[in-house]
């Protein structure tokens, strides 16, 4: 009933316009009430000029491309959501898996496809079956990221140490982005050592996350991003309700503060990193 409730409080209001434009470098338009261009025009008037769109199963991952073709200011990424990949292969078997990430494959070699992700591992969701599922499905989109020179997308939950391993065995791709960056400052120096871009969402701003907030004032600027991960994720003050790509400037505007540093010297940084990171 709590969760009703806060579904149908009202979008928060439009933040003050950043001094310098950036890009939500992860969000899922497919998941949000407004229409693309509602939620584009939305963030482009605060200073969110460009987005990544995820597509994190088969079917939302032709969505994303086919939006991305469509709109100048979104780019995509295409993979299976390690959870996707577990229940394919524990549903339909493992000719499922292999078939989907195929198809994944044929898409993310399309121009208007920066990235391959949101792939890794999610050790909260899928229990000890699916692992080696997880584990093969993230091989295999590490090798593709690098096949195509794209960008890989990392979702890393309670899996922080196989993750890492994975990359070390299979050798990480030029530029790999830990999105929704979830490990404490010790995990944020071991990416910034290996130059794994970090990107931070609105649960920077809560309360309880004190341990995040460490990490991202032990990850270096420059490999810094910023995102949504909308509709998930509203930073605070407006936890509880719809998030959209609109109140980028909200999280960005924490982030500056837990740093000391001036909003406008952080969101330089940001935009030269997610253009860096996604290679457009």
């Amino acid at each position: 009933m709590a969760d009703n409730r806060r579904e149908a409080q009202p979008a928060p209001p439009l933040p003050t316009p950043l001094p310098v434009a950036v890009a939500d470098s992860h969000t899922h338009l497919d998941m949000q009430d407004d229409s693309v261009e509602e939620a584009l025009a939305k963030a482009a008037s605060v200073g969110v000029t460009t987005v990544v769109q995820i597509g994190c199963d088969l079917d939302r991952a032709r969505w994303a491309v086919k939006v991305a073709a469509e709109h100048e200011a979104v780019w995509a990424a295409v993979a299976l959501h390690p959870n996707e990949a577990a229940r394919l292969a524990l549903e339909e078997g493992p000719d499922a898996l292999a078939a989907a990430i195929d198809g994944i494959a044929e898409l993310a070699a399309l121009p208007q496809v920066k990235a391959v992700g949101e792939t890794g591992l999610d050790y909260f969701r899928t229990g000890p079956e699916g692992v080696d599922a997880q584990q093969e499905s993230f091989r295999r989109h590490i090798r593709l990221a690098k096949e195509l020179d794209r960008a890989l997308v990392i979702h890393d939950r309670d899996a922080h140490e196989d993750v890492l391993r994975l990359l070390a065995e299979e050798g990480a791709p030029e530029r790999t982005v830990f999105h929704c960056f979830s490990g404490d400052a010790g995990l944020a120096r071991r990416c910034a050592e290996r130059g794994y871009f970090m990107s931070f969402a609105g649960n920077v701003t809560f309360k309880n996350a004190q341990p995040l907030r460490d990490a991202l004032i032990a990850a270096p600027p420059e490999l810094l991003l910023v995102e949504t991960d909308a509709p998930f994720l509203t930073p605070s003050p407006y936890r509880g309700r719809p998030n959209a790509p609109y109140l980028v400037p909200v999280t960005l505007r924490a982030m500056a503060e837990t740093k000391g540093m001036p909003v406008d010297e952080l969101a330089a940084h940001v935009a030269a990193n997610t253009a860096r990171a996604f290679s457009y």
